[in-house]
């Protein structure tokens, strides 16, 4: 298993977990989203101890690791249990894709 890591800009942290969800099988909705965006709530990318984690199980399980680069509209990631090259490859895209266009 490996682990993917990068960051997005704030605003495209929903449409992230949105798509990686889809490739995972996992079926995302508000009810995620709104437990994402409390568990983001105070959490730092320079502190171990403070990042926010979310499992996305499906017919693979990813873990996803959330965290706020304080003081930025940037939020870190790490997806973990990547179980493929496949997935890792649509992984690493996304984390590209979603770094370079801020959705204002």
């Amino acid at each position: 298993m490996s682990v993917v890591a990068g960051w997005v800009w704030d605003r495209n942290v929903r449409p992230l977990l949105g798509l990686l969800s889809s490739y995972a099988g996992y079926t995302f909705d508000d009810t995620d989203w709104q437990t994402i965006v409390l568990g983001l709530e105070g959490t730092d990318d320079d502190r171990d101890d403070c990042w926010y984690s979310y499992p996305l199980v499906g017919d693979q399980h990813l873990n996803v690791a959330l965290a706020h680069a304080v003081g930025s509209y940037v939020v870190s990631v790490r997806i973990e249990g990547i179980a493929d090259h496949h997935m890792a490859l649509r992984a690493e895209t996304l984390l590209d894709a979603y770094s370079e266009a801020r959705r204002d």
